[in-house]
């Protein structure tokens, strides 16, 4: 029975979520675990590009995998066959990858597509995808699964209240008084249990002006690429970006992140695991070295752009 009366509470916008008929989860990760476990493949084959949780439900399950290579337009490597109970594991890499994942959905059966970078490109009839929301919005908790399996698992609902307290520190001090507290929330994260999205996640995820995320993303996305385009080793066809994760900017200098962390922009790594499992000669050693992950959302203008662009121009 509802309670009626009592203090108020937080008062959030109501609308609708950007994908309200996909499977509602607790994080990316056991949204890749539901696949693993209604699908019982007995092979996975994992980009050595990727972060390590993805690892987590695959040693969970106790499911072998193996890794391959992508090249230079961070496609995969196909020198290896998929047999019928294996299945290749494809990361959208920044949302910059949707062709890659149409072509790959009309060559492999077993496909599961890794939409964690890419939240705004939509799921494809076949393969199994999945999304982070939490990629791309300040959500405690937050999955959303694409899978035609006539199998569902039962679930109970995630609770998040516990670890929402970086997203309302950082409105009160700022982002980096939040920041230990979001370490943690990720800590928490790790290697929990299979649980729906938590009513709090979905709450906030059915408020968002999502057309204007999308767009401002887009906006601050080709700024800098109209600067950066000369001077970024990686190319891609910027015309099909589709509210991409970040600006993917590959040059060859060492020093670039640093300059732009003490100016306080703040540029993470994808992925310092890669460097553990590779060697100095592997492409995807070099992409994680390499490879400055520039912001670009919705929370920036062209003037953030500005500042951002301020900073190369020193070096580039």
């Amino acid at each position: 029975m509802r309670s009626l009366g009592g203090y108020l509470e937080l008062q959030l916008s109501k609308g609708e979520e950007f994908y309200p008929s996909l499977l509602k989860l607790n994080t990316g990760r056991n949204a890749f675990e539901y696949i693993l476990k209604v699908r019982r493949y007995r092979l996975v084959h994992v980009p050595y590009y990727t972060c390590e949780v993805i690892l987590e439900p695959l040693k969970r399950l106790g499911i072998p995998f193996q890794y391959y290579t992508i090249d230079e337009h961070m496609d995969p490597v196909l020198d290896f066959e998929v047999g019928p109970e294996e299945c290749l594991l494809y990361t959208n890499y920044f949302g910059l990858k949707q062709e890659t994942v149409t072509r790959l959905t009309a060559q492999f059966q077993n496909l599961i597509i890794d939409n964690s970078q890419a939240f705004f490109s939509p799921p494809l009839e076949g393969p199994d995808t999945f999304y982070s929301c939490r990629k791309f919005f300040g959500v405690p908790d937050g999955a959303y699964l694409q899978t035609n399996s006539p199998l569902r698992l039962k679930m109970e609902k995630d609770v998040s209240f516990e670890r929402f307290s970086h997203l309302i520190r950082s409105i009160d001090l700022g982002i980096e008084m939040g920041y230990e507290d979001f370490i943690n929330n990720n800590v928490v994260l790790s290697n929990n249990p299979i649980k729906r999205m938590s009513s709090l996640s979905q709450k906030i995820l059915s408020g968002i002006d999502y057309k204007v995320c999308r767009y401002r993303r887009n906006s601050n996305f080709m700024y800098l690429h109209d600067f950066l385009e000369a001077h970024n080793d990686y190319t891609f066809d910027a015309s099909l970006i589709n509210g991409p994760m970040v600006y993917p900017l590959l040059t060859s200098s060492l020093s670039l992140k640093k300059k732009l962390l003490d100016k306080h922009i703040y540029v993470a790594t994808y992925w310092p695991n890669v460097l553990e499992w590779t060697t100095k000669m592997m492409y995807e050693h070099y992409l994680t070295s390499h490879l400055i992950a520039l912001p670009i959302d919705h929370r920036y203008t062209h003037a953030d752009m500005k500042r951002i662009l301020n900073v190369l121009k020193t070096v580039l």
